[in-house]
């Protein structure tokens, strides 16, 4: 998993609320679960004007010119901006698979559905739940060549006009986050008490291990 401390990055406002899971990823590219490969398909049914397939090369489909993610202002943008409730509907982690795979590292918005905002810390996202006056705040600021510095370590958000805006974050999340460590990371590193447990459970149990 990518480690995540301090990025300064283009902002892309995504005004509305309730965006569910479907919506970020469709439900005909849950049949991958490789976590690659995503990032053409986010918000596939908004972002093109054809439905959208597993696999197909999306440079030629036809783009929705009013959907904010195909501005060219916003292209490269890494931190997302939305309403409350993102993230909601069914538990699918291609959802930010597919962020991640774009690009997207940071995502700002007054609340997030449960399992999608664990789901984004076990793939190397930050969400960030901010009061919803702070986000309508920065939704009044935003713009093209809007950017924010987003420091883990200090928890602290910088605008351009340099107001700083403090953000809550789990401890224990914070600390996988900075050191870039998944539920995979951190069992191996117990590997050496894990073999130890394995090798005196076979000798007190040696019937378990035969083959």
């Amino acid at each position: 998993m990518n480690g995540f401390k301090k990025i300064s990055a283009l902002v892309l406002p995504l005004d509305r609320a309730n965006v569910d899971t479907d919506a970020i990823i469709p439900k005909q590219f849950l049949k991958s679960i490789r976590r690659t490969g995503f990032g053409p398909h986010l918000f596939d049914d908004w972002r093109y004007l054809d439905r959208g397939e597993p696999h197909m090369d999306c440079s030629g489909r036809p783009i929705n010119p009013n959907f904010v993610l195909n501005a060219e202002c916003y292209q490269g943008a890494q931190i997302l901006l939305a309403r409350e409730n993102f993230g909601c509907g069914s538990s699918r982690e291609h959802a930010p698979w597919a962020l991640e795979d774009y690009g997207i590292r940071v995502l700002i918005a007054p609340s997030f559905a449960d399992i999608f905002f664990n789901n984004c810390f076990k793939n190397g996202l930050l969400p960030i739940e901010l009061d919803s006056k702070i986000v309508d705040q920065l939704f009044n600021g935003v713009g093209p060549g809007y950017k924010l510095t987003i420091d883990l370590q200090t928890q602290i958000i910088t605008t351009p006009s340099n107001e700083q805006i403090e953000f809550e974050v789990d401890e224990s999340r914070k600390y996988r986050l900075l050191n870039g460590l998944d539920d995979i990371d951190l069992s191996l590193k117990h590997a050496d008490k894990i073999k130890d447990y394995e090798l005196r459970r076979a000798e007190q149990a040696p019937w378990l291990f035969s083959s």
